[in-house]
């Protein structure tokens, strides 16, 4: 539960401390008076987004701070989760800098503002006017049935379930996709592919041709060179191999004489050898030049082969027609193959889907269980607070769609008086009506949880007299095992509270600050004589005050 408020530097607070206690708070004041600066504070500390416009004075950072005693309510698991420090009575503090950055803090640890907003879900319920007319809301309506059915770990569940399939299912869509256009391009790229699979090309292919081409083109000048220079090895006169002879003869004459000379006359030999193998080499060279027209057509209409493929593929290499083959080659594998694969795919997402409709069935059956409980407690409420011929009409109807929270299709109806039809709340209630429904709600809730705190904003709006006293009657039966903290404009209510809280203006220095005090029994009487008959307090207020608090 609450046990305390710090706010400093907030709206128009300069400083103010107040300190809760358990059963029920009543707070009241003038309008305007700034009891919703009270409410904005609280909603700051537990996670709301704020900006420098909160600053009463924007030189100077703003800190609210929320003590809260959580010895009772098992929430040391989730504050290992959270890696933070439990404490019985947990410290919540809030920072707004003047730069306009945020910091929060649980029991002097920084936390972020998904962390707040979780830990509020689990310590206070702020009912605001607003709430109200999200009666009407289905997401609200099902946060009521699962709260009620205890389906909070199944939707968990449900929910990641869910990312899974929508993944899955995605990843599935694109695949289809992928072999749509895959499949329109299949026969030209399937054409593509065996064209050069046909051709089976190599590599270095290309160079090897064209100088096989070059040859055969000029056989006749290089029989010519050939016979030319055979002749000019072995020629009896001139030849070389008759001159290295000759040379070799006249050095091996002196090599005796000198190393040098020696050496000389080695190097000659060894050239001789050479000579000998170019010799024979040339004459082999010369007896195979010999002009093949078919081998010249064969040859021509392979390079021309190999040119009309890598123009037509923009291309200028076999090396990129290569790379191009397994290109093609992957994608008609890819078509081929797509078959297969969007079948495993397709067995993935039925598979979740099938996990997936177990949990969604389960959370309307445990839906489904507390209907009728529901809407008996919600109609028996409603009888207590002047609305004996409320009913309500709660339907559900599993669908074949997956929702967020589910499969169910809700149909939350209401008629308020005997006979009439059934209508969307917002429809057929009116303000008071919603009031007091709205009233019915939070108590039906707060007897199926563990919530430490509930705090009420004008939840009276629209209702007087004797439906009043027993809204007070409600809250007072809620505060037996909550705190409950309520602000109102009603005397009825204001009456029932375990303390007694007055919000108020005052001027400082010249600026207006918003103040809180709690009353003591005379001020308390005061206060409700007030409510009652307005500034000019009469005997007969104060008396009814008195009478109201007895």
């Amino acid at each position: 539960m609450l046990t305390s408020l710090s706010i400093k530097n907030y709206a128009l607070i300069n400083e103010l401390n107040i300190d809760f206690q358990s059963g029920l708070s009543i707070i009241t004041g003038e309008t305007g008076a700034g009891k919703s600066i009270l409410l904005g504070a609280l909603g700051l500390v537990l996670g709301n987004r704020a900006d420098t416009s909160t600053l009463k004075d924007v030189e100077k950072k703003c800190i609210v701070e929320a003590q809260l005693d959580i010895a009772k309510y098992k929430l040391e698991r989730f504050f290992e989760v959270q890696d933070l420090d439990y404490e019985s009575n947990t410290i919540i503090r809030r920072e707004i800098l003047p730069s306009g950055k945020s910091r929060a803090f649980v029991n002097d640890t920084p936390v972020t503002l998904s962390v707040l907003n979780n830990l509020k879900t689990r310590l206070i319920d702020i009912h605001s006017q607003h709430q109200t007319m999200q009666l009407s809301d289905q997401e609200f309506q099902f946060q009521l049935l699962d709260a009620l059915a205890g389906n909070q770990n199944k939707l968990e569940s449900y929910k990641r379930g869910l990312t899974q399939y929508q993944h899955a299912k995605k990843e599935l869509e694109a695949l289809v996709l992928q072999q749509r256009e895959a499949n329109q391009q299949y026969d030209y790229n399937l054409h593509l592919y065996n064209e050069l699979m046909e051709a089976d090309l190599k590599e270095d292919e290309q160079e090897d041709l064209e100088e096989q081409l070059e040859k055969i083109n000029n056989v006749e000048e290089i029989k010519l060179h050939l016979s030319e220079a055979l002749q000019m090895t072995f020629d009896d006169q001139i030849g070389l191999q008759t001159l290295l002879q000759t040379l070799e003869s006249k050095l091996s004459k002196i090599a005796p004489y000198a190393k040098e000379y020696e050496e000389l006359s080695s190097r000659i030999t060894s050239l001789k050898i050479e000579l000998n193998d170019i010799a024979v080499e040339l004459e082999s060279a010369n007896e195979n030049v010999d002009f093949d027209p078919q081998k010249a057509e064969k040859l021509n209409d392979r390079l021309q082969l190999i040119y009309n493929l890598q123009k037509k593929h923009y291309v200028s290499s076999n090396s990129e027609l290569l790379e191009l083959q397994e290109s093609l080659a992957q994608k008609v594998e890819v078509v081929e193959n797509a078959e297969h694969a969007i079948q495993e795919h397709q067995e993935k997402v039925n598979a979740v889907a099938i996990k997936l409709d177990e949990l969604a069935k389960k959370i309307s059956e445990a839906r489904r269980k507390v209907v009728p409980k529901l809407t008996r407690n919600l109609e028996g409420i409603l009888a207590d607070l002047g609305m004996a011929q409320a009913r309500f009409s709660i339907e559900l109807n599993l669908s074949d769609t997956y929702f967020k929270n589910g499969k169910d299709e809700l149909s939350f109806l209401f008629a308020a008086n005997k006979g009439g039809h059934f209508g969307e709340l917002k429809k057929v209630a009116s303000g008071g009506e919603l009031s007091r429904i709205m009233l019915a709600i939070k108590k039906v809730l707060s007897e199926n949880s563990q919530l430490p705190t509930i705090i009420f904003d004008e939840i009276d709006t629209g209702v007087s007299g004797e439906i009043s006293n027993k809204m007070a009657n409600i809250m007072h039966e809620m505060s037996q095992h909550m705190q409950v903290i309520t602000i109102t404009h009603l005397p009825q209510i204001a009456a029932k509270g375990n303390q007694h809280y007055k919000v108020y203006k005052e001027e400082q220095k010249d600026t207006t600050v918003t103040q809180l005090k709690q009353l003591s029994e005379d001020e308390r009487i005061v206060e409700i004589a007030e409510m009652l008959g307005g500034k000019d307090i009469s005997d007969s207020a104060m008396t009814h005050a008195r009478q109201l608090l007895n």
